[in-house]
């Protein structure tokens, strides 16, 4: 270490580094919580280095011990990070040497920083995949059970926010499902990009000593080592396609929060959130806010931003490293943050949802919302299904009249539109026999609800 720079690698420099440069070019304050995967890639490194002779078993032994009591006092709070040592890796590896003297020096043999933070940020980021994924199973699960108990409810499905036709509460639940079933396979994609190892890759070259990239890609449980040492220590297009993923993720909870934001209001009164998950108004006391559904709307904002940042960080970036990306990890991490953040909040909030089945049944009952199951009823009957949409139209004008929805039009009102109407027209223009009627694969039908719930239950388990 120069003495005159206090700085590990101070070798060729003449003069100390400015205070204010050191401050804004380390990376300490946020790269510090990878300090696991910082440790269990140097360990891995230290026995592949043994393997191939750089290292002795009794210096690699040494090398583990030590590492294992920095992550020890890492996690009891009793380390001195440094901001004059820059980041995580240099914090580590000198506090190593300090503990076990020449040995710790010998650990950085055959690497670089360059790759180390890349297995660095590979590790992290798997680690958090696997989380992110475990909350977006709990959040299904949840939608699961409450529409199993809601697959006989019913409420107006909508199209530009119109009443269209009746719907189930379950059978909308599993539209949500299905969006995050997406969410659950971008991860599960986006894993596997992220799942390779561009250790050995050392700064940009490779390195001259006897390494086998193969031993440490197995120990890390890496799918495979990386083909490219210039490509390994500059590829940040994982953590673009994770901010992709996120984004797509965050844009659905919005459509969640949107809906529930709307049910809750007092115009709407479909559902009651749990009061745990609402605040009050300071001044108006009869107020209850949807505050978690708000906020992960919002949220939605800085998800989006940061993808718009990563992938402006690495526009034009010449081959190989710089350190432009070291902007990577902050935008990054909060992705992470918030993401995981907003996955709690709703896998906690939506199994407490309660329906007001009364007010979701008298809000389907308006909008003409059996209007098409009349006209396929008179199409059934024969009549070409334009010329049905006509006398259907035309019998939804009379009821705005009349201030009457057509099951409570008498079967003579309904026949003044068309002949072909008849008794039996009550049984399609009923709630319950409209969605009934919906009765395949993905439709609202209540037996098709627990067949979907059945069928989701199914693919989860064998997650």
């Amino acid at each position: 270490m120069s003495k005159e720079t206090n700085q590990q690698w101070g070798g060729r420099f003449t003069e100390p580094t400015d205070a204010f440069v050191a401050r804004f070019t380390a990376s300490i304050d946020f790269d510090q919580r990878m300090y696991r995967q910082d440790i269990q890639g140097s360990i891995a490194h230290a026995k592949m280095l043994t393997e191939a002779g750089v290292l002795t078993a009794d210096e690699c032994a040494s090398i583990e011990a030590g590492l294992a009591e920095i992550q020890s006092d890492i996690e009891n709070g009793n380390f001195p990070w440094s901001i004059e040592l820059e980041d995580i890796h240099m914090n580590i590896e000198a506090a190593l040497t300090k503990k076990i003297g020449l040995t710790g020096k010998k650990l950085h043999t055959g690497r670089s920083r360059n790759d180390q933070v890349a297995t660095d940020i590979r590790l992290y980021l798997r680690d958090e995949i696997d989380n992110i994924l475990s909350e977006i199973t709990r959040l299904q699960q949840g939608l699961l059970t409450l529409a199993q108990a809601e697959a006989d409810t019913i409420m107006p499905g909508f199209t530009h926010l119109q009443t269209a036709q009746p719907v189930t509460f379950g059978h909308h639940l599993l539209a949500w499902f299905e969006m995050l079933s997406r969410d659950y396979e971008r991860y599960v994609d986006t894993r596997k990009r992220v799942n390779v190892s561009p250790l050995g890759a050392a700064a940009l070259a490779g390195t001259t000593y006897p390494i086998n990239r193969q031993i440490t890609s197995d120990l890390l449980g890496f799918d495979r080592p990386a083909e490219n040492s210039l490509d390994a220590v500059s590829d940040r297009d994982f953590a673009i396609e994770f901010c992709a993923s996120s984004s797509i993720l965050a844009m659905h909870l919005t459509r969640m929060s949107e809906e529930l934001v709307l049910w809750a209001s007092a115009q709407f009164n479909f559902v009651n959130l749990p009061d745990r998950f609402c605040t009050g108004s300071s001044i108006m006391p009869q107020k209850k806010n949807p505050d978690v559904p708000e906020l992960v709307r919002g949220k939605s904002g800085r998800v989006y931003g940061h993808l718009m940042s990563l992938l402006t960080l690495m526009k034009s970036q010449p081959l190989a490293y710089n350190k432009d990306n070291q902007e990577d990890k902050e935008p990054l991490f909060d992705t992470i943050d918030t993401i995981k953040g907003c996955l709690r909040a709703y896998a906690d909030m939506v199994p407490a949802l309660e329906s007001k089945k009364t007010e979701m049944r008298e809000a389907a009952l308006r909008g003409f919302s059996t209007a098409t199951d009349l006209a396929d009823y008179l199409t059934r009957n024969g009549m070409p299904f334009r010329d049905a949409h006509e006398v259907v139209g035309k019998s939804v004008a009379y009821g705005i009249e009349q201030n009457k929805d057509l099951a409570e039009m008498s079967l003579e009102e309904l026949q003044v539109f068309s002949a072909d109407i008849r008794a039996d027209v009550f049984e399609v223009l009923t709630l319950e026999g409209s969605v009934a009627a919906r009765d395949h694969i993905g439709g609202t039908a209540p037996n098709q609800v627990r067949a979907a719930v059945a069928r989701g239950q199914k693919m989860i388990d064998a997650r």
